[in-house]
């Protein structure tokens, strides 16, 4: 082996132009997806507190944003609705005229070539904000499939391209899946929230949504932080069931989990850099610790970096604009 002096690893790092022809690791725009929230009612736009930068908008309101979307190549949005009508089944989830639903249809008519991913869970549609029926103070789990089902059918006849089960209920692929492919909706991919953590960092999204549980916590169906092994069972099973693509979620806080399935699964991966992770940098940038283009596309990167195909992020459209820019 040689060593120093002949070898000078720094050799390639002394311009930005010796630094770019080596690079591992490259973000493109086309890897991104943005996530948006969308209420129902007219003429809204309000941001969201814990979140700056990110707001909630009703159905009209979405043509201008989803044309600048477009314009900065982004190429597919993630969509979660936030309805007028909770109650203990999620009903306004699977309603054909559901926010979703009239939000898919507009997107649609404005720019068809934009892929629409929609969440399917019922924790923003139930009125006391668990991801399924409720018995007792137990999340049934048999009892939510169906209703999954009927929610994702109901996003594809509006027009959604991918739907994305983020409930972690077993068995919730093969039920989504039977139903679309019952109705002649095989060709629509399911992107599944594999490996979904009960983690700390979506507080800012549960104000963003209004998911909030009003009891317990999620604990019993969401994974837990502290384990690999069942993250990699999670991902084998929705695979099995007919997942397209998977997803490891938070991203930041869960990268070895992300490099572990990577290297396990020969499948499209996902992850999402999720609410809290957005709301710490941007807190830190704005008190000025940290500078905001640099820091953001460092930390997309390490997601890349650990295996990520696909990142779900709400730093989309800045990331866009910053990565054309270079």
């Amino acid at each position: 082996m040689v060593n120093f002096p002949q070898l000078r690893l720094r050799r390639l790092r002394q311009s930005e132009a010796l630094r770019t022809l080596v690079r591992e690791t490259r973000i493109d725009v086309q890897d991104l997806v943005y996530p948006m929230f969308v209420v129902e009612g007219k003429d809204i736009k309000e941001e969201i507190t814990s979140m700056p930068g990110v707001f909630r908008y009703s159905p009209d309101q979405l043509p201008l944003e989803v044309e600048e979307v477009t314009r900065l190549k982004i190429p597919a949005i993630l969509l979660f609705g936030i309805p007028e009508h909770k109650d203990d089944y999620g009903s306004s989830a699977y309603y054909p005229e559901g926010v979703v639903q009239q939000a898919i249809r507009t997107i649609k008519n404005t720019v068809p070539e934009l892929l629409v991913i929609t969440d399917v869970c019922l924790c923003e549609y139930t009125s006391h904000g668990h991801c399924g029926v409720v018995t007792g103070n137990t999340v049934d789990n048999d009892r939510t499939l169906p209703l999954l089902a009927k929610m994702a059918l109901s996003h594809v006849e509006a027009g959604a391209d991918i739907v994305a089960p983020s409930d972690m209920m077993d068995g919730r692929v093969k039920a989504i899946r039977e139903a679309l492919d019952e109705k002649d909706y095989q060709h629509i991919p399911i992107l599944s929230y594999a490996a979904k953590y009960a983690s700390a960092f979506y507080g800012p999204f549960r104000e963003a949504a209004e998911s909030t549980p009003q009891f317990g916590d999620r604990r019993s169906y969401q994974m837990d932080s502290a384990n690999v092994r069942e993250a990699l069972r999670e991902v084998e099973q929705d695979i099995a069931e007919g997942a397209d693509i998977v997803m490891v979620k938070p991203a930041l806080a869960y990268l070895d989990v992300i490099k572990e399935v990577h290297n396990t699964f020969n499948c499209p991966l996902a992850a999402y850099n999720v609410s809290g992770e957005y709301a710490m940098l941007k807190a830190a940038c704005r008190q000025g610790w940290l500078e905001e283009q640099p820091v953001v596309l460092e930390a997309l990167t390490a997601i890349k970096r650990a295996g990520a195909d696909i990142i779900l992020t709400y730093y989309a459209r800045d990331a866009a604009r910053w990565l054309q820019e270079e």
